[in-house]
């Protein structure tokens, strides 16, 4: 089950990863983006402190993707 949910993790890192960098975020920023499970399995992904124009920009892409889908 762990490595289920490690893997869940590092899949969900790796595409927020991918996704800011098509953005054209640095890589600094993507290096915070980290894979976690706790101690009961569950998976989640740690976005780190990141500069809050970044920020702006990922909500940007992802409102723009809503209203394609929409």
């Amino acid at each position: 089950m762990w490595r289920e949910s490690r893997g869940r993790a590092e899949s969900a890192a790796e595409a927020l990863r991918a996704a800011m960098a098509v953005l054209g975020l640095p890589e600094a920023a993507a290096a915070k983006v980290r894979p976690v499970v706790t101690h009961s399995g569950a998976s989640y992904v740690d976005l780190g402190m990141i500069r809050s124009d970044h920020a702006e920009q990922l909500a940007q892409a992802i409102r723009m993707a809503l209203i394609r889908v929409h």
